[in-house]
């Protein structure tokens, strides 16, 4: 089918009159048995004798006179010959009831009737057609017996009915004119003959409401609805596709049933939704168009269906908000938000997925999405640095070269503890500026001295970037490191690892050269450098290691590479022009 109430084209076939004011009849099916003479109850044949062969338990309402009915028959005489039946032509006979249209006697039998409800009735020659009976067919003085079975029933003053039979406690909006709206639904016909279902299709029907794209029933049954919510909508006839019916499965004249569940409502003047659901006490920036975001997230259709979450991936959404990167509902929803937030974004299909959908997404979904802002950043932020305490005493100040020692802990912008100096029992040394520690890290350590404590905020970009450290660090995230700086011991000039701390020998590398054969191996060099530091006559660049800070200014020295440094090669750092090598 196009769909439960969708507009339908011509019906299906004419009328075919039986007798002049007999039976004519819709839609197949399986005939009852005959019922014979032998199986005739005593009867003084003065009026109708009706059996209630089948009554429903549920009887909502009977016929009355006024009332249009759809029925299936079939007629006899007592002694069992067939002279009518409406399973013969496959479809049921349609009339009004006590308007003149039937025998005085049927009318009658009918009246009480419930849906689905089976009659056997009897009914004498004068409620028939009397003593001249119908020519070729009914003989003068017949009794005539029919074998009734109910199937709809409707009268011309009915309206549209609706029970609902399931509303969610939380209603925040009803289904309006012009409203666009996806519903699950199963049609049947009053006697439970199921004709269509969207559950079959496994798709929802989607359709405007109140502008002509449904049967005017179907318009007027989704009015005031639920997202969730369950009602039955009975439509009569003239208020679904009347005396033609659809030219498929439903006849002429036939009462429809929708069991609908609504799942989805909006209108294409929807803007997003936003319901802040927890917002920090201290919120000192909120998001801006440029800024980079990382995120979780929720995502649910509005019946709750959930359709995807980076909960489950284990790893937060990143990305530019207000580039387009994301979808245009998203783009909106994400700007303004605090480190920490937590909000619902509702967004229309039409600044979502739009008509196809996507994925698990179907076509004008609108989706909800319950977000927590993890961290957010701009690509043109540098390192945020709080004092948190400076001691009264504080000259020497932390500079490039220079060793430190400090505690820190370090975590992300939520609040998420990343690592700890506290909970190793060792402070962490670093020689300033050397590039032992991300760059952001490097800038926040400038210009501290010893006691101090300070706050640092390093964006990603001057972190760990994009990739971050698998298992410790998330990929651009930013990093929040609270530092005490506990020692601090001044580095060497720039370009330098060895300093003397006094005059320097003029016969320096006959001093060096302890056997005095010319040449200085790289045993010797070490030995001297290590006695000229234990003496205090010089001084290592602090924080590095010893033999690599010898066997580097060895190098330097060794200009051929051959592994010896003659008299010839040995310079001091202010003999050297133009040249920039760490040595002495």
């Amino acid at each position: 089918m196009a769909g439960p109430a969708a507009r339908r084209g011509p019906g299906c076939g004419s009328l075919l009159l039986l007798l002049p004011a007999l039976l004519v009849s819709w839609a197949a099916c399986q005939a009852p048995p005959v019922p014979g003479a032998a199986a005739e109850p005593p009867w003084d044949g003065a009026d109708v004798s009706v059996e209630r062969r089948f009554v429903p338990e549920r009887c909502p309402r009977a016929v009355r006179r006024g009332d249009f009915v759809r029925y299936h028959y079939l007629g006899a005489f007592p002694d069992g010959t067939r002279f009518d039946s409406s399973y013969d032509r496959g479809s049921t006979f349609n009339v009004f009831v006590g308007k003149g249209q039937l025998i005085a006697g049927m009318d009658k039998a009918l009246v009480g009737m419930c849906v689905n409800e089976r009659r056997f009735v009897k009914i004498p020659p004068k409620l028939a057609y009397g003593n001249e009976g119908v020519s070729g067919v009914i003989p003068p003085n017949a009794v005539l017996h029919f074998d009734v079975l109910l199937i709809d029933l409707w009268n011309s003053e009915d309206e549209v009915q609706v029970q609902t039979y399931f509303k969610p406690e939380k209603c925040t909006r009803t289904v309006q004119v012009s409203d666009f709206v996806r519903y699950h639904y199963n049609g049947t016909f009053l006697d439970g003959t199921l004709f269509d279902s969207s559950h079959n299709r496994m798709r929802t029907y989607d359709t405007y409401v109140g502008i002509g794209w449904l049967i005017p029933g179907m318009d007027q049954g989704l009015l005031g609805m639920c997202v969730g919510e369950k009602r039955i909508i009975t439509i009569p006839p003239f208020l679904a596709y009347g005396e033609e019916g659809d030219g498929k499965e439903i006849p002429g004249q036939a009462s429809l049933v929708f069991d609908v569940v609504l799942l989805d409502l909006h209108n294409p003047k929807d803007g997003i939704t936003i319901e802040n659901q927890q917002v920090p006490e201290s919120c000192e920036r909120r998001s801006q168009t440029g800024d980079f975001l990382r995120y979780h997230y929720n995502g649910t259709l509005l019946d709750g269906t959930l359709f995807d979450s980076s909960y489950s991936r284990n790893r937060t959404y990143d990305t530019y908000v207000g580039k387009g990167y994301v979808i245009a509902g998203m783009d909106e929803g994400l700007l303004g938000v605090c480190t920490g937030e937590k909000r619902r974004i509702i967004i229309p299909p039409h600044l979502g997925y739009g008509e196809e959908g996507r994925g698990k997404i179907p076509g004008s979904a609108v989706l909800v999405f319950d977000i927590h802002v993890v961290d957010f950043h701009n690509p043109s932020d540098s390192v945020s640095i709080t004092v948190n305490y400076k001691p009264s005493n504080c000259t020497v100040l932390s500079k490039k070269g220079d060793y430190l020692k400090y505690h820190y802990n370090a975590s992300l912008l939520d609040g998420t503890l990343l690592d700890s100096t506290h909970s190793l029992g060792k402070t962490y040394n670093i020689v300033l500026g050397s590039g032992q520690v991300v760059v952001g890290m490097d800038m926040g350590l400038q210009d501290m001295c010893v006691g101090e404590r300070r706050t640092v905020v390093i964006p990603p970009h001057l972190g760990y970037g994009e990739d971050g450290v698998e298992g410790e660090v998330p990929g651009s995230a930013v990093l929040v490191f609270d530092i005490e700086l506990l020692e601090l011991v001044s580095g060497l000039p720039e370009g330098y690892m060895f300093v003397w701390n006094g005059e320097v020998s003029p016969n320096l590398f006959e001093e060096i050269d302890q056997n005095h054969d010319g040449e200085v191996l790289l045993e010797e060099f070490s030995e001297y450098i290590q006695a000229q530091v234990d003496s205090g006559k010089g001084k290592l660049a602090p924080g590095f290691d010893f033999e690599k800070i010898v066997k580097n200014m060895f190098t330097n020295q060794d200009r051929d590479g051959n592994g010896k440094v003659t008299a010839e090669e040995f310079k001091l750092k202010d003999q050297e022009a133009k040249e920039e090598h760490d040595e002495l």
